[in-house]
C-alpha cells in the first residue's frame, strides 16, 4: 500500500491503531453507509419517509437504500423491475440523496454535515461529489462514526436496527468484485454478512456482522456479537489487489476477533 491506516473498537472504545490515523482517504463505497444514515435521521426528523415513492414507479426510498430499486450500477433509467434482484447501485443512493436534498430545501452536502460530522465532531470528514461514493475521511473520524453505529445518538434504537435487518430478504445478486450470493443480505446501505461464502470478512465474524468495503481500497465492519468494529483504509484501488485483499482482510478480521477473544 502507498498509504494505509486502521483502527480496532472494543465496547466503545479505540483498542489499537496502525499507521496515520489523521490521513484522509477517500471511503469509496462506506459512503453509502453514512449517506443512509443522513437519510434515517431525515425520515425521524419527518422530513421523507421510507415508503416514500423514490425512483421509478414502485419504488420507494428503502428500495433505493437496500439496492431493490432496479437500477445497474450506474444506470439512469432500471434495467429490472422493482425489488426483483438485488442489484447494486450507486444510482439508487444517489437518488435517495436527492430526495432527502429536495424534501429538506438543503444541499444533500450540508445536510449531511449538519446531521452527521457536526454532532459526531468528525472535523476532518467530507462529502465532495457523489453521496455513493465521493465522501473523504480519516481513520480517526471514522472511529467516531463507527461508535454512532454500535450505540446510536442521532436515530432510535429502532431506526438503527432496521439500518442493519435485511430488507427482501428472498433476493439474490452480486457483490461487485466479489460474486453472487442468494439471498444477497443487505439492511438500508449497508451489507449484511448472513451466511455469504466467501467474503471479505473474516471466518470468526458472525452473521450479524454488518459493513461495507470500498473501491478504493477500504473496509469496515461492526459484529455487534462481539461489540467490535474494524476500520481499514487504503489510497491503493481495490480492483489492482483484489486478489490480495480477499485474503488479508478476513485475515486481519480473524485476527482481530481472536486477539479480543483471547483477552475478554
Amino acid at each position: 500500500m502507498p498509504n494505509a491506516a486502521s483502527a480496532v473498537i472494543h465496547h466503545d472504545s479505540v483498542v489499537a491503531t496502525h499507521g496515520d490515523t489523521d490521513r484522509i482517504f477517500k471511503l469509496a463505497s462506506i459512503s453509502k453507509i453514512i449517506t443512509s444514515w443522513t437519510c434515517l435521521i431525515a425520515v425521524e426528523e419527518g422530513s421523507v419517509e421510507l415508503d416514500d415513492a423514490v425512483g421509478p414507479p414502485g419504488s420507494t426510498l428503502r428500495h433505493c437504500l437496500a439496492h431493490a430499486a432496479g437500477y445497474g450500477f450506474d444506470t439512469a433509467a432500471p434495467i429490472m423491475g422493482v425489488g426483483k434482484r438485488r442489484i447494486y447501485s450507486n444510482t439508487g443512493i444517489e437518488i435517495a440523496a436527492k430526495h432527502v436534498a429536495e424534501r429538506t430545501g438543503l444541499m444533500f452536502a450540508d445536510y449531511m454535515n449538519e446531521a452527521i460530522f457536526e454532532p459526531l465532531g468528525m472535523s476532518d470528514t467530507s462529502l465532495k461529489a457523489s453521496p455513493a461514493y465521493a465522501i473523504f475521511s480519516t481513520v480517526h473520524d471514522m472511529t467516531l462514526f463507527m461508535k454512532e453505529l454500535m450505540n446510536p445518538t442521532l436515530i432510535s434504537h429502532a431506526t438503527a436496527q432496521d439500518a442493519i435487518t435485511v430488507q427482501y430478504p428472498e433476493l439474490g445478486g452480486v457483490i461487485p468484485g466479489l460474486g453472487s450470493y442468494k439471498p444477497n443480505s443487505w439492511g438500508l446501505g449497508i451489507e449484511i454478512r448472513d451466511h455469504k461464502q466467501p467474503h471479505w470478512t473474516g471466518s470468526l465474524n458472525s452473521p450479524q456482522t454488518f459493513g461495507h468495503f470500498g473501491g478504493s481500497g477500504t473496509m469496515m465492519w461492526i459484529d455487534p456479537t462481539v461489540n467490535t468494529g474494524l476500520i481499514a483504509l487504503t489510497d491503493r484501488n481495490f480492483d489492482e489487489w483484489s486478489a490480495e485483499a480477499l485474503v488479508a482482510w478476513p485475515s486481519l478480521s480473524n485476527a482481530v476477533i481472536h486477539s479480543l477473544s483471547n483477552h475478554a
